[in-house]
């Protein structure tokens, strides 16, 4: 079976190839997956674990990237898994390509998946798996989007501001005590990163076989 899903990222084309190629940054992201091993630049070991209906799957595979164009921004990553309860497996071919959009970066995923042993049962409506890997994008994409907020340095206007603000303020010779009980503000640092360029596909690959 073969489907399409795609989500965007506030950054430049350029920045959001280079984010989803580092595939330790972004796993994180993904729910349910696990990155276990970096085999070689192209090739990624973990599982995915996801529940389709009444059934939980859990797939343990690879994941390789068969071909990478940095100069148009497209790859392809073949990935295959199998349920660790022996329910069957999955095998995934998935293209992605991050291309201008509205809101920064659209990437383009395109899956073509195929099961086989009693899983096939599990996914046998086109509907329901590209349901499911709907699902597990987006929650990566919002997920991943969060992080970015959250890693965004300070407005240099707001450090200005402040800076001159304390220049202006009169010296006295005793620091103002810290209100009672009220901790020492602390930097806001943002979640693991998920998803280095294929993981993020992979996750579609492995999720939607889970299906």
């Amino acid at each position: 079976m073969e489907f399409d899903n795609s989500f965007t990222v506030p950054l430049p084309p350029d920045e959001t190839w280079a984010l989803l190629r580092d595939i330790e940054r972004i796993a994180p992201c993904m729910p349910g997956a696990t990155l276990s091993e970096t085999v070689d630049a192209d090739t990624y070991k973990g599982e995915v674990s996801v529940r389709l209906g009444p059934v939980s799957l859990t797939f343990k595979g690879q994941a390789k990237f068969e071909s990478v164009d940095d100069a148009a921004r497209t790859a392809r990553v073949k990935a295959d898994g199998k349920d660790s309860k022996g329910r069957g497996g999955a095998n995934a071919t998935v293209d992605f390509t991050v291309a201008p959009g509205d809101e920064g970066s659209l990437v383009q995923i395109h899956t073509n998946l195929m099961l086989s042993g009693p899983v096939a049962q599990y996914g046998r409506g086109v509907g329901m798996v590209k349901g499911l890997a709907d699902q597990l994008i987006g929650q990566f994409a919002d997920a991943l989007k969060a992080e970015l907020a959250a890693q965004t340095p300070a407005e240099p206007a707001a450090e200005e501001t402040a800076a001159e603000t304390v220049a202006a303020a009169p010296e006295t010779s005793e620091a103002p005590a810290a209100p009672a009980g009220q901790p020492a503000a602390k930097p806001i640092s943002g979640f693991s990163l998920v998803f280095k360029a294929i993981w993020s596909a992979i996750r579609g690959v492995f999720g939607g076989r889970s299906a």
